[in-house]
């Protein structure tokens, strides 16, 4: 019983932020393949929409470290588990902020 609860331990992190990034990954390609890649109109609006994914995950990263400074979770599991859940904000930012409508000056 000891080894099943230990390969759960080690696979439930895996199988969940791989179901994440599958989930992110198809969508990104869906809006690729039918051409609704959102676009901002000036140069520092499209570069905060392209980089909102990728900070997403960096802040998952950071708060995973410093969650597991308080817990006895595994570093290198939690790290996973932040990166892919920081995808799924980044992607539900992306998606949040190409809605937003710019307001011209």
């Amino acid at each position: 019983m000891g080894l099943a609860l230990e390969m759960a331990g080690i696979l439930l992190p895996v199988v969940l932020v791989g179901g994440i990034v599958l989930f992110v990954v198809l969508k990104m390609k869906h809006k690729y393949n039918k051409g609704t890649l959102d676009k901002k109109k000036s140069k520092s609006a499209q570069h905060l929409l392209d980089s909102l994914i990728p900070f997403g995950m960096m802040a998952g990263c950071i708060a995973a470290v410093l969650f597991s400074m308080f817990s006895r979770v595994s570093l290198l599991s939690i790290i996973a588990l932040g990166a892919g859940i920081g995808l799924l904000f980044g992607y539900f930012a992306y998606e949040i902020y190409s809605k937003k409508e710019e307001k011209h000056s």
